[in-house]
């Protein structure tokens, strides 16, 4: 059954929430953990977004990634697989409020440095998160039931952004 592509305003709890999660990964994934950071909308103050936080997981190497998927699955995180073909590997966690959504990936992955670079421009410039909400907010109610053309949809303002933050 398809899952509604659901967009609520920006909650206040949830940096203190990707804390509390960023803690018990750390503590569950132990010493191969180079860096725990918040991305996704959840992660730009004042912005609307899907109520699942984006954790991505820098680990100290890629052989770290069977172990580490290990933990998590036996944590109750459902694998979904190597996303975008960039050993970024990606788990959701659909019984905690709000639902969590945790990739990893070896240092260096260009997916996770893009994501941080998207989610720092969007940081620095309310007036571009604020014409992303705006275009989440009319994709999510064209495509209410279809969460691969709501993604589709965002992808030419995400690129836009990625250029704009690279001449800057």
């Amino acid at each position: 059954m398809a899952t509604l592509v659901e967009i609520v305003p920006y909650d206040e709890n949830w940096p203190r929430l990707f804390h509390q999660i960023a803690n018990d990964l750390h503590r569950l994934l132990g010493t191969v953990v180079l860096a725990i950071d918040h991305v996704g909308s959840t992660s730009v103050q004042g912005l609307s977004a899907k109520p699942v936080i984006d954790v991505d997981i820098t680990l100290r190497s890629l052989p770290d990634v069977p172990a580490a998927s290990e933990k998590l699955i036996a944590s109750g995180y459902e694998p979904r697989g190597n996303r975008w073909d960039d050993d970024m590997w990606a788990f959701m966690q659909h019984t905690s409020v709000p639902k969590q959504r945790v990739y990893l990936c070896p240092p260096g992955n260009e997916t996770h440095r893009r994501r941080m670079v998207f989610r720092d421009y969007l940081r620095a410039h309310p007036d571009a998160a604020g014409q992303y909400a705006s275009l989440k907010q009319t994709l999510a109610i064209a495509f209410s039931y279809d969460g691969d053309r709501y993604t589709a949809g965002k992808r030419a303002f995400v690129e836009d952004i990625l250029r704009k933050a690279s001449h800057r």
